[in-house]
């Protein structure tokens, strides 16, 4: 076992419930070459037959690759191309959900392998879960920090909920696959990795304010991957193998965190509500969709603007004894200034305008998209309902 994931399982020995959180923790093979381990693991496990959840473009980037090392291992897989809507993406929908639960049910499968990045990932969580079967994961792209969620982002009937499913058996994160994605994708998952900026402390202001649960443990282990992809900024722009790996190493230690906690408030604060915000708005008008990842590095730097402005105009919606410590919280979070710069760095997005979104719409979304996670306890959340009172 690799040390980081030793790490991680001694932080999980630390917490309470530590037997269940542990069993949380599956195998990831993090190296190049990984992917040509998979099919032996699914032999191991006894998985005779297996679907494989792709696109076009992941099948490209590694179904050859991944079809022969499971083929060599005696096991039969067959493939769903999750169809794309009416704009060309991959949508995690109720359509792609129900086209990959018939393809399990014909092929009466024993594992659903997801190859790809976020989407295809939920897909194939959700659609195994919903079967009572077990799914791996094989990443094409270091974009999100979900691979190894138990929580499925889904869109149903328009609206973005997140449907707690299952985590993988196993992943098999291959460097040299991964190096070799798209800088759009690399991008996005600096992106999402930078949202642990606002995240984090939105999480800590609502166990200040509203006695939400809260980890120390967790707080570290986050804030520690967090570090890592900021400290190897330079080597995640040029997407050299070291830098891709801290990058991926980044994320799944980002999920296992969620995983630990047993909830997302680790990565997911108001810029994700925005990020969500945003997602379902384009859905609605047939706009083509904008990466995960990169909607939320902007949104981090839009959060930490209305954050550390509403503390220069000394207008926190912050009891006085609380004060001193959100503010305390509130210096760690980067100024929104540093942020698009280090977004600008690896060659994402960083303003609203590059997204596409009009000021309109980010007004909309800061006074309404805490609502999408009512149950959250955000900054934004406060400053909303100072306001609708």
């Amino acid at each position: 076992m690799t040390d980081w994931l030793k790490d991680i399982r001694e932080a999980a020995g630390r917490m309470d419930d530590a037997n269940e959180r542990l069993a949380d923790i599956c195998p990831v093979v993090l190296e190049s070459g990984a992917i040509r381990k998979a099919g032996a693991f699914l032999q191991d496990q006894d998985y005779r037959r297996v679907i494989v959840t792709a696109d076009k473009n992941t099948f490209a980037a590694a179904g050859e690759q991944l079809m022969e090392s499971v083929t060599e291992a005696g096991v039969k897989a067959s493939v769903t191309f999750i169809t794309p809507d009416e704009q060309g993406d991959v949508i995690a929908d109720e359509r792609s959900i129900v086209q990959l639960l018939l393809d399990v049910k014909s092929t009466k499968a024993d594992a659903v392998v997801a190859l790809g990045s976020g989407t295809l990932h939920d897909v194939s969580r959700f659609a195994a879960y919903s079967a009572g079967i077990p799914f791996v994961s094989v990443p094409t792209a270091p974009s999100v920090d979900g691979f190894n969620s138990k929580g499925a982002p889904l869109i149903i009937r328009g609206e973005k909920i997140t449907i707690q499913s299952i985590g993988p058996a196993a992943i098999f994160a291959d460097l040299d696959i991964l190096t070799a994605a798209p800088r759009t994708m690399v991008a996005a998952g600096f992106g999402d990795m930078l949202g642990k900026c606002t995240s984090l402390f939105d999480w800590t202001f609502g166990s200040l304010t509203a006695d939400e649960p809260y980890s120390e443990i967790v707080a570290e282990m986050t804030t520690k991957a967090l570090q890592q992809c900021v400290d190897h900024i330079d080597a995640i722009a040029d997407r050299t193998p070291e830098g891709i790996r801290v990058l991926t190493q980044a994320l799944i230690e980002s999920g296992f965190a969620m995983l630990l906690f047993g909830q997302s408030h680790p990565a997911s604060g108001a810029e994700h509500h925005l990020s969500h915000y945003w997602e379902m708005t384009f859905l609605r008008e047939g706009r083509r969709a904008v990466l995960h990842g990169a909607k939320v590095g902007v949104a981090c730097a839009e959060i930490s603007q209305l954050y550390h402005r509403l503390d220069a105009e000394n207008s926190l919606p912050v009891a006085e004894e609380q004060l001193e410590r959100v503010r305390a919280e509130l210096v760690k979070v980067p100024a929104p200034d540093t942020l698009r710069a280090w977004l600008r760095k690896v060659g994402g997005p960083a303003s609203i305008q590059e997204l596409d979104i009009d000021p309109e719409l980010l007004k909309r979304s800061l006074a309404e998209a805490d609502q999408i996670r009512p149950n959250r306890h955000t900054l934004l959340r406060a400053v909303n309902d100072q306001r609708r009172t």
